[in-house]
């Protein structure tokens, strides 16, 4: 029998880490938009996915997203910038503090206040002074939504996560930017007659997508931001709670379900690229489906399965079988 272990747990320093094999391809922590490229190109996307997406990018609505964990909702909008050459997906997670606020500008106000007193420092000394209304640019950054709603050509592509985890105001909060598509950063808004142009940050970071990554700084004029082409928007929701009827009137609205055994077999096609793997994952996937009749279970969780399994050093016989039922344990449990 083959040993798989690289931890023996037997108190004894070796070297067994050096023969790690490679990551499986949706846990590799290479550049981020190799990730994203990986994470796009391998997404399944069904007729009902295709239907929708194009329904939400005719209309420039958002699309909420809905299914139970692990169905593959985040991946979508990768999917669509991946096919669409949109450049990076600009990534907002909603928790039960997230404000609108917070997708769209941040402003660091105590960062600006400590350096203008280190300036009223410097003057005593004799130092010169910086005007500090003209660094303000230095303290604020757009956020995922705020930069989302830069004008552009082509749409840009923003995924909200678990928007049914946010506080119960904020689904009414985004009506409006949804709907005008623009809005104004009152700290420059306030000083428009004297500053009309302050250069900012924005919530793109991949240097490898110029596409978007050019953006990074972007001129705001006026303190006012409006869009030329109203950004595709997936909302993700894990189903934990009902939306306003206003809200969910300006969204369209796709509910995952599922990956059935055909969906499964290509989702692991795809991921694996192997057809000695595939055949061997036949097996496992017959499991997942009856295990998935019983209670809640992640693909995530299949594909981890099938990656430890089929190794050129895996477990065996009933330390295999041990591994699996592991594995596979269902998410309510």
């Amino acid at each position: 029998m083959n040993n798989w272990k690289i931890f023996k747990g037997n108190n004894t320093p070796h070297k067994g880490i050096q023969s790690l094999p490679e990551p499986p391809s949706w846990r590799q922590f290479s550049h981020n938009s190799q990730k994203q490229q990986r994470r796009g190109a391998n997404f399944q996307a069904n007729p009902k996915h295709v239907e929708l997406v194009n329904a939400a990018l005719y209309l420039r609505r958002p699309l909420l997203v809905t299914g139970r964990p692990g169905t593959g909702k985040t991946s979508l909008p990768f999917a669509v910038a991946y096919e669409l050459q949109l450049g990076e997906v600009l990534y907002w997670p909603i928790t039960t503090r997230s404000t609108l606020k917070d997708g769209l500008y941040y402003y660091d106000a105590i960062g600006r206040l400590q350096d203008f007193q280190q300036q009223e420092k410097d003057e005593q000394v004799g130092r010169v002074s910086q005007d500090n209304l003209k660094e303000i640019g230095n303290y604020i950054q757009l956020g995922p939504l705020g930069t989302a709603l830069l004008p552009s050509d082509e749409p840009r592509v923003l995924l909200i996560d678990e928007i049914d985890k946010s506080d119960i105001d904020l689904p009414n909060d985004l009506l409006h930017v949804f709907e005008e598509g623009r809005f104004e950063i009152p700290e420059l808004v306030r000083i428009e007659d004297k500053l009309p142009s302050v250069e900012v940050r924005t919530a793109f970071k991949d240097e490898k997508e110029t596409k978007t990554y050019n953006d990074s700084k972007v001129l705001i004029n006026k303190g006012r931001i409006q869009c030329k082409s109203f950004p595709f928007v997936i909302l993700t929701s894990n189903g934990e709670r009902d939306f306003p009827p206003a809200f969910l009137r300006r969204c369209l609205r796709l509910d995952m379900g599922q990956p059935d055994q055909d969906e499964l077999e290509r989702i692991v096609a795809s991921h694996f690229n192997d057809k000695k793997i595939t055949q061997q994952a036949k097996v496992l996937i017959e499991m997942f489906m009856n295990k998935r009749k019983e209670g809640d279970l992640a693909t995530d969780q299949l594909l981890n399965a099938i990656y430890l399994v089929t190794r050129k050093y895996a477990p065996e016989n009933q330390e295999k079988e041990h591994l699996i039922e592991e594995l596979l344990k269902y998410l309510t449990s």
